[in-house]
């Protein structure tokens, strides 16, 4: 049996009005985290971010993180040893929000180390903000666990 073109052409709308509704069907399922649900109000405090991280920038060495066996290590600068540091650890996964880990700290010998029960994969931006003396510091570094 042989279709007249008029049955083609209908065959080939009703194919691509199906490809149209898939993929609205598919869009609408698409879930998308956002950085934070109040972005405009941290962005007119992002001044202060910047002059914590200056203020990183005249230690004697940046913190340093470390994730070995489930255990965040973080390491501070010589001269916080012996004092009390107190701040928050933020480890931010831009894939999936669900996997953000938020963790608060206070540590007088220079270091803090947290045993996590998960295994942490994938690419994280761990955000650091302590306090040391009166002073607040922020460091920002991409790690993949």
């Amino acid at each position: 049996m042989k279709l007249s073109w008029g049955y083609k052409i209908a065959i080939a709308y009703l194919l691509f009005v199906a490809g149209i509704l898939y993929l609205v069907f598919r869009a609408n399922n698409e879930h998308f985290d956002l950085v934070t649900e109040n972005y405009y109000e941290q962005e007119l405090k992002y001044q202060d971010i910047i002059d914590q991280k200056k203020r990183v920038a005249h230690l004697s060495a940046e913190p340093v993180i470390a994730y070995k066996n489930n255990q965040l290590s973080i390491q501070f600068p010589a001269e916080c040893a012996g004092s009390a540091v107190k701040g928050e650890v933020y480890l931010y996964r831009a894939s999936d929000a669900s996997q953000d880990i938020r963790q608060s700290f206070e540590t007088n010998n220079g270091a803090y180390n947290k045993q996590f029960n998960l295994s942490l994969t994938g690419l994280y931006t761990v955000k650091l903000s302590w306090e040391w003396k009166g002073e607040q510091y922020f460091q920002e570094q991409n790690h993949s666990f």
